[in-house]
């Protein structure tokens, strides 16, 4: 039986639960907020706040979550009403990483006193105190670490910032500090399986470990797809690119920005969703022309993606990105980088292209041909919608579960002496 600690929760968590709790093995959830277990109260608050909350709600049984949401109802609270003292980046009593350090020693104080786990499933930043107590009671630390390890992401981020100064304000990551990378790279070296998102993750962990864990790459599931578009040529407007994500380098936005300057085709316009993480100003006068849609509710999201042709994210620094199976089920081909993680959801010149990252030229190149091929575009969306069909939330979970089982009974049972 396996215990599983997330702060807040996502559409990975609940998979892995579901698929947990499926297979006979889920032990409980730990996290901070468990809206299923306060429905009158949700109902009873503010539109915006109850919207997020909702999401908090997992599909497993309500007696085997846990919750502590006080410190997480804070933080939420603090954003809306401007204050930012107590969310300032790692050191805010209130901060994100508040939150999975207060989970994480909350978990790790339970252990102790719960009956028939056998393994412990933590993600980064949120897994060090739960995995050190773990150990000292034989129980199997499980890892789940959705993006690059953080040695080979500080490096990029470096040569990012030597490469693009402009946009090394959009790169927070080379501001974290040494006693967080500590942390992380003491989860890695406690831990006995790691759960990677895709093989660039995979390829990104220490090579030389003291505890050589076992690897498990599940890579994520995508929505339901949407119905066929219909055809929008001859009578087209034009080719819509679609950009999704953090405003960031790290998600090669400035790449972007310079293909389209290389392009320049007044019949191809940008669409940028997402959140600045630096001054709009900043970004205009990168790339005066583009379109900015701020983030929106998920199925909101999609609605934008079928009005675009084709999703671009040429990033340096991922694990995987949700967002680019979601605007396969969309109907959009894809161009994208090896660092997205998404290398398998690409059958070239079919799909959509893969290109290297730090490259315009090739992005460039790609658009200019996605917008003299109108028909080939739509055809390119069919066979990309069919893809990410493939790719289902059931089978992540099963996918993990099976590995977890077969590592579970090859080893000793607590209590049982090596022969």
């Amino acid at each position: 039986m396996i215990l599983v600690s997330h702060p807040t929760g996502n559409a990975n968590v609940r998979a892995l639960l579901l698929g947990l709790e499926n297979a006979g093995l889920l032990a409980g959830f730990r996290t901070s907020i468990d809206a299923g277990a306060g429905p009158r109260l949700v109902r009873c608050l503010p539109k915006g706040l109850r919207d997020e909350l909702e999401r908090r709600t997992f599909p497993i049984p309500s007696h085997k979550i846990g919750s502590r949401p006080l410190l997480e109802l804070c933080r939420i609270s603090s954003g809306r009403l401007g204050w930012k003292w107590p969310t300032r980046h790692e050191t805010g009593w209130a901060s994100v990483d508040a939150i999975y350090r207060s989970n994480d020693k909350s978990v790790a104080r339970s252990l102790g006193g719960l009956k028939g786990a056998r393994a412990v499933y933590a993600y980064e930043d949120g897994a060090l105190e739960t995995f050190r107590r773990a150990l000292a009671l034989s129980m199997m630390t499980v890892y789940d670490l959705p993006i690059v390890y953080w040695e080979v992401a500080r490096s990029l981020n470096c040569e990012e910032a030597q490469r693009l100064p402009a946009w090394s304000i959009t790169l927070p990551g080379n501001r974290e500090s040494t006693a967080k990378y500590e942390r992380k790279t003491e989860e890695m070296l406690l831990s006995d399986v790691v759960v990677c998102p895709s093989d660039f993750v995979a390829r990104s962990l220490p090579r030389q470990l003291p505890r050589a864990p076992a690897v498990v790459v599940a890579p994520f599931g995508s929505p339901c797809p949407s119905p066929p578009r219909p055809p929008r040529y001859p009578n087209r407007r034009g080719l819509r690119v679609l950009f999704a994500g953090s405003m960031s380098q790290r998600k090669g936005l400035g790449d972007l920005f310079a293909a389209m300057k290389l392009l320049d085709r007044p019949d191809v316009e940008l669409v940028v969703m997402g959140s600045p993480v630096a001054p709009m100003a900043f970004y205009r006068r990168e790339l005066p022309g583009f379109i900015h849609e701020p983030p929106r509710p998920h199925q909101a999201v999609l609605q934008l993606m079928r009005s675009c042709d084709v999703l671009v994210l040429p990033s340096i620094i991922e694990g995987r990105a949700l967002v680019m199976q979601e605007a396969m089920s969309q109907g959009l081909p894809v161009i994208i980088t090896p660092n997205t993680g998404g290398e398998d959801l690409v059958e070239e010149g079919r799909t959509g292209f893969l290109v290297p990252i730090r490259s315009p030229r090739a992005i460039a190149e790609r658009l200019d041909w996605f917008a003299d091929s109108p028909e080939e575009t739509q055809h390119m969306g069919q066979l990309a919608q069919r893809k990410a069909e493939g790719y289902r939330w059931d089978n992540y979970g099963a996918l993990i579960s099976r590995s977890l089982k077969e590592q579970l009974a090859a080893r000793r049972p607590i209590g049982q002496p090596e022969r």
